[in-house]
């Protein structure tokens, strides 16, 4: 591990101890449960040492047991790009804390992933449907059926 994501990892470590972190392919990664990832977000953006002003992307995930959101945040600073992930156990009713209070060119990434995934954000000021508003179901989730469009052998 480089020096940078060394560092990196002590001061994540001073504000979330259970976060992981490892060398992606190609992003640094860190894994944190939803009820840490407010702090941390606020933290990465905030903290003068990391910066990560900018949200790239926010992409959900449906793992199978669980769902997740996968956010790639930028120092436009530092020309650096970090992964933060984190796993959604409940996937009857998935719900995590919105980013938008930090960055918020999340608010149209976030009602994307509600949409598609059902996955709910938490204080969002805008969460409806952005694509689907007649559909009932999550079209990006494993366990999604449509009889009427998608063709099976």
């Amino acid at each position: 591990m480089s020096e940078i994501n060394h560092n990196l990892e002590e001061l994540i470590g001073s504000v979330d101890a259970d976060a992981r972190i490892v060398e992606g392919k190609q992003f640094t990664e860190i894994t944190v449960q939803p009820e840490n990832l407010i702090s941390l977000a606020t933290f990465l953006k905030d903290n003068p040492m990391t910066c990560f002003d900018f949200l790239a992307c926010l992409s959900g995930v449906d793992y199978g047991e669980d769902l997740g959101v996968v956010y790639h945040i930028r120092s436009t600073r530092d020309n650096r790009t970090v992964v933060v992930k984190t796993r959604i156990p409940d996937r009857k009713d998935p719900v995590i804390e919105s980013v938008t209070r930090i960055w918020p060119g999340a608010e149209y990434h976030e009602r994307e992933v509600f949409d598609l995934f059902g996955i709910k954000f938490a204080n969002h000021p805008d969460l409806r449907r952005f694509f689907l508003e007649r559909s009932s179901g999550y079209p990006l989730r494993k366990d999604y059926t449509d009889d009427i469009n998608i063709v099976t052998k």
